[in-house]
């Protein structure tokens, strides 16, 4: 689905100094498994998720997605393509507050509309599947940590995308909450075939994925699940 190959990617520093997140990175990442990226923080584990999303270009190197390369791509192209195909949880919820969580969730919706009706029920089934059917009409401050990020799993998946792509999604919940969210996620991957790519610093969530790779200092080391 997305190759990576010989992938760098350098950062310039004040004094004309440069720091490298990533280091000549070759990845596979497989339709349909469920990648657990784990590394300490600074490890360049952020830095491979953007770019195999699309979000960063590498300094050298080439991301392929389905054959195609990213890069040659113009940006409304590569646009089109991550709004299509691609679905995000960050580490924080970032909702809307002035909209109900319905609404937070048929947002991605806006300018891809298949019409209201379809929009709505699309998101009413999501918001169910993730335990959320009793809160469509609350705002995002009348929820916990753990229902807001349950939105924003919904609302990652209202656009049905090929592929998950989640940064850090449990980092800021404890560690019951933490739990309930890996479970979700590994019910979603079960249930839809969907491909997840997620990275974590904590390194007792690998049990979640199909797979591990490990990274440090801008560099992979894969592991056994």
């Amino acid at each position: 689905m997305i190759s990576l190959h010989g992938v760098t990617k350098t950062y310039a520093v004040p004094g004309g100094q440069t720091i490298a997140g990533l280091g000549g990175v070759d990845l596979e990442i497989e339709r349909g498994e469920f990648l657990v990226i784990t590394g300490r923080s600074g490890s360049g584990k952020t830095t491979l998720l953007n770019v195999a999303a699309g979000l960063a270009k590498p300094t050298t190197g080439t991301v392929m997605l389905d054959g195609d390369d990213l890069w040659r791509m113009s940006d409304a192209r590569r646009s089109h393509l991550r709004n299509k195909m691609m679905g995000f949880v960050f580490q924080f919820p970032s909702l809307l507050p002035t909209l109900t969580v319905l609404r937070n969730v048929t947002l991605p919706l806006t300018f891809s509309s298949n019409g209201a009706a379809a929009d709505h029920g699309r998101a009413v089934q999501l918001l169910e599947m993730v335990g959320l059917g009793d809160r469509l009409r609350s705002y995002p401050r009348q929820l916990s940590a753990g229902q807001q990020q349950r939105v924003v799993i919904a609302r990652a998946l209202v656009g049905k995308p090929e592929l998950l792509l989640a940064d850090e999604p449990s980092s800021d919940l404890d560690e019951q909450t933490e739990r309930e969210i890996m479970e979700l996620f590994g019910r979603i991957h079960q249930e839809t075939g969907i491909t997840i790519v997620m990275v974590t610093h904590t390194t007792q969530l690998v049990a979640y994925g199909t797979r591990h790779v490990e990274m440090a200092a801008g560099q992979l080391h894969e592991r056994v699940v």
